[in-house]
């Protein structure tokens, strides 16, 4: 009589790897689900300038050589972006308004206030560091670029800026 042993495991294997791909463990995700993922959990969907802005951010770390050189491998690098970044639920009533923020900075699209930005923080956060140079704060962010102390002429977050990007504001 042969062992039934075998048998369980592969099952068992089976329905753990079903379950952990349903949590999103072995999801992958596009380049543009990355960066819709960015904007809707980074920016508060406010508006257009701080979903672009946040965009425009991850773009030029792409870019930078210093961080990954995709998206998603940006926009999943952990304690980066906001917890739960690549897992949590998005809000299907403005995905149409991410989607096309995201599908734009894709295609080349760049807030054209944010230069070399590399970081953002929520506008209202106070850091205590001398080397942010504080470039825009739109959308409920305020982005900056690190410089050393001397070469900082911005070192405190601006007013709020809406309506520079194409589309503006978001209704």
């Amino acid at each position: 009589m042969k062992s039934r042993r075998p048998a369980r495991s592969i099952v068992l294997v089976a329905i753990m790897l079903a379950s952990l791909s349903g949590c999103g463990m072995f999801k992958r995700h596009s380049e543009l689900e990355c960066m819709e993922r960015a904007m809707a959990f980074e920016s508060n969907r406010s508006s257009r300038d701080g979903m672009v802005a946040v965009g425009s951010v991850v773009m030029n770390r792409v870019a930078s050589g210093k961080y990954p050189r995709t998206v998603c491998g940006v926009v999943s690098q952990r304690n980066q972006f906001a917890p739960g970044v690549m897992t949590r639920k998005m809000d299907r009533r403005s995905a149409p308004m991410v989607r096309e923020a995201a599908a734009s900075v894709l295609r080349g699209e760049r807030h054209p206030m944010i230069g070399n930005a590399q970081f953002f923080h929520a506008a209202n956060y106070r850091a205590g560091y001398n080397n942010m140079h504080y470039v825009l704060t739109t959308g409920g962010n305020a982005f900056y670029e690190r410089r050393r102390p001397e070469l900082v002429t911005q070192p405190y977050p601006a007013p709020p800026i809406e309506g520079i990007t194409p589309a503006g504001k978001i209704r």
